[in-house]
């Protein structure tokens, strides 16, 4: 039986909210503020809290906090759409209008309960034999968990493994990763980042040379194949490697051996190949770029490191962590990040990805005044850059969103006051009114959340984005 406890200052609503909840079989506990409950109750035996957000003392969200790991959801006035959306980005669970419908409070109370216990069913499968943190790589989200679950497979095999990925995402330690749980971890790891180096010389830099063998070869030269003999060749970008050069390394992975550019005899080799790219090469072997052959060879397991933003509160564990590294290099008191500089973390595309958030947090280490707290102008983020998907052209005359403007429409009154507007009726009513003079980023910041949350709450009600016009920002 599930164990919930309902924060309500006022009696009768709360004996109410128990007796509703208790014939629907759930194990109900009461406090009547947020100090009682926290003496009296130990939250972590609770599957969910359910708290008014108005309390005498503290205000109900400073649950969310003390809860730790156990849901909150909200109880707020029925038109306090800000209030509602403040809970959210604090941590609520979500958030119910009162005076709410009994069969709508069961209905998210099931709710909540239900993806509380399939994530921790999932989370359970995917910490089994999964460390938190691997090679120093830091997160325990459950796509880096996923991550570190197949880095743990697939390092003792010596299998090639191609590693895809965004830019700045990590791909270099994720076969850091690799070659430090394989056999070969007492052996040398070479990387080389195949875009970085002119196309004349990439394939003297790989296979090595002999003297004489062209213009400038003064000497004969190693190649770093031969380098990583015995340990592990990583190739960084292998998607923008010449077709000349795949073809001396697709006979390194056939037949073991590399030819020196100007020799005639081959050397036999043993590596293991680590690649990675951010390009599709399945594409680029249809536009003639890249050797089938090869990616077929390259292609034996297939890892995918995810991008930033779909890292979830590994984000800000990332962001804090730079930080107090980058504190300690300059000798600085530790910096703590504002609510402000939080949310535009949490929120942000980070298109550049890990790469790019370190580098924020390296300009915040350096700008910041000792004992200032980090302000999110500091991150100098594009805020703008949000991300959020195009949704569809919807035609003018939708019969939903005609549907919602009529309805919105007939219960605002001219003076546009909002006592009779429910949380949906008021988010719809605000952007139909606005979008066509204020842009997705000016709308989201009125409404008081991300934009992604603005296309989400979008896609939702079936509220098309429109053109600004020119007359706005």
């Amino acid at each position: 039986m599930n164990k919930i406890l309902i924060v309500e200052d006022e009696a009768i609503i709360r004996t109410a909210l128990r007796k509703l909840l208790e014939r629907h079989e759930f194990d109900i506990r009461e406090a009547g503020s947020v100090k009682e409950a926290s003496n009296k109750h130990n939250f972590a035996n609770y599957d969910l809290i359910i708290s008014d957000l108005r309390l005498p003392g503290q205000p109900g969200t400073d649950l969310i906090k003390l809860a730790g790991n156990t849901p909150v959801l909200i109880m707020t006035s029925y038109a306090s759409l800000r209030s509602a959306v403040d809970s959210m980005r604090m941590g609520a669970v979500d958030y119910i209008a009162k005076p709410f419908d009994h069969d709508d409070m069961v209905a998210v109370v099931k709710r909540i309960l239900a993806q509380k216990a399939q994530s921790a069913q999932k989370d359970a499968q995917l910490t089994r034999s999964t460390p938190k943190q691997l090679g120093g790589m830091v997160g325990s989200s459950s796509a880096m968990r996923m991550l570190y679950k197949r880095i743990e497979k697939v390092s003792p095999t010596g299998a090639t493994v191609l590693i895809h990925g965004e830019t700045g995402t990590g791909k270099e330690l994720t076969a850091n990763a690799i070659h430090s749980a394989s056999r070969r971890a007492a052996q040398p790891l070479i990387c080389i980042n195949c875009a970085a180096i002119p196309e004349t010389l990439i394939e003297s830099e790989l296979f090595g040379h002999e003297k004489g063998a062209f213009t400038g070869a003064a000497s004969s030269r190693q190649g770093l194949v031969v380098a990583a003999d015995n340990g592990t060749l990583f190739l960084d970008e292998i998607g923008e490697l010449p077709m000349e050069a795949q073809a001396r390394l697709l006979r390194v992975l056939q037949e073991g051996e590399v030819r020196p550019i100007g020799a005639i005899e081959t050397r036999k080799v043993n590596i293991r190949l680590i690649a990675a790219t951010h390009r599709d090469l399945s594409k680029r072997c249809q536009e003639g770029l890249f050797r089938e052959d090869l990616f077929f060879r390259l292609n034996v397991v297939q890892i995918s490191v995810p991008p930033l933003r779909d890292r979830g509160k590994d984000i800000l564990t990332l962001a804090e962590s730079m930080l107090e590294r980058y504190c300690n290099d300059y000798d600085k008191p530790p910096l703590a990040l504002s609510p402000e500089a939080i949310q535009a973390i949490t929120t942000y595309s980070w298109p550049g990805n890990v790469r790019e958030l370190e580098n924020a947090m390296h300009r915040v280490a350096i700008l910041c005044e000792e004992g200032q707290e980090v302000d999110h102008e500091l991150l100098a983020i594009d805020l703008d850059l949000v991300p959020y998907e195009e949704e569809e052209d919807y035609p003018e005359d939708q019969p939903r969103v005609t549907e919602f403007h009529n309805r919105v429409s007939s219960k605002v009154p001219d003076s546009h006051t909002h006592e009779d507007l429910s949380l949906e009726d008021y988010f719809q009513r605000f952007v139909i009114e606005n979008q066509e003079t204020m842009s997705e980023t000016e709308l989201a910041r009125k409404l008081g959340v991300s934009r992604k949350c603005l296309w989400e709450r979008r896609q939702k009600l079936g509220i098309p984005r429109k053109k600004v016009t020119s007359s706005a920002k």
